[in-house]
């Protein structure tokens, strides 16, 4: 009996020394549509080199922003945008301090049609058809159309042949299907890994628009989650810069 009991008493003992990368935790992140499959592969990592898993819960950032303002349980906001997350902060949803852009995103005029794109003028010259974007009320990279639309003085003109994602993947999804000749999207869609797409393409010039910041804040629910905080320093570290850059994103220090 004695020792029974003194083997469960250095069992316990030896389970507390544990480093803490021993106890699995889970870190829900609430991330724009756009970044999901790149967080996919950071989740594998994340997972890989500290045990923890992260719960993933995609949208536009609009939809996500207003989940999160009305109390769903997100740890972590990963934005589209600085606005959002900015908003957050001051109306105390979003922890003071931990907000950062973790990811500058680029607009990509795309179509399945290899021939379809020559720049420009693929829009300047468009008299049917349908143009796909992202709603501009509550997705950044729809915001960012409408900005490059209007630049080239093209929003009016281009209105009766817009159709609207509910967010940026449902925007590519309008193309890729053919139910759009064209569509403004991020041009991480167009080098993701996972899709391989081709047709042709239009980078749009970054001058066209304001930049995409896109920003992480940690929200109040993940205040007290270690995880939360330990997954915040990874997304800032070298592996995940890699896998973001993979997809096209740069950063602000580039």
């Amino acid at each position: 009996m004695a020792i029974r009991r003194g083997l469960g008493i250095w069992m316990a003992l030896w389970f507390l020394g544990l480093p803490q990368t021993g106890w699995a935790g889970e870190v829900y992140v609430a991330v724009a549509s756009n970044f999901l499959n790149p967080l996919k592969e950071i989740a594998q990592r994340f997972k890989k080199d500290t045990g923890n898993t992260l719960i993933l819960i995609s949208g536009s950032t609009g939809k996500l922003y207003a989940q999160a303002r009305h109390g769903a349980p997100f740890d972590i906001l990963l934005a589209a945008d600085e606005n959002r997350p900015a908003l957050l902060e001051r109306e105390g949803v979003g922890v003071k301090g931990t907000r950062f852009t973790y990811a500058v995103g680029a607009l990509v005029l795309w179509s399945l049609d290899p021939d379809k794109v020559r720049g420009e003028e693929s829009l300047t010259q468009m008299d049917k058809g349908k143009l796909a974007i992202a709603n501009p009320k509550t997705a950044p990279y729809g915001r960012a159309a409408k900005q490059v639309l209007e630049r080239l003085g093209l929003w009016q003109k281009l209105r009766p042949f817009l159709v609207r994602g509910e967010n940026i993947s449902q925007t590519l999804q309008f193309v890729a299907t053919g139910n759009a000749a064209l569509g403004l999207i991020a041009k991480s869609q167009v080098e993701d890994p996972r899709f391989k797409l081709k047709g042709s393409r239009w980078d749009i010039p970054a001058d066209h628009h304001e930049p995409v910041l896109q920003q992480a804040i940690l929200l109040k629910p993940g205040f007290s989650n270690p995880s939360a905080k330990q997954f915040l320093k990874f997304l800032k570290g070298q592996v995940s810069k890699k896998i973001i850059q993979s997809y096209g994103y740069h950063f602000l220090e580039e």
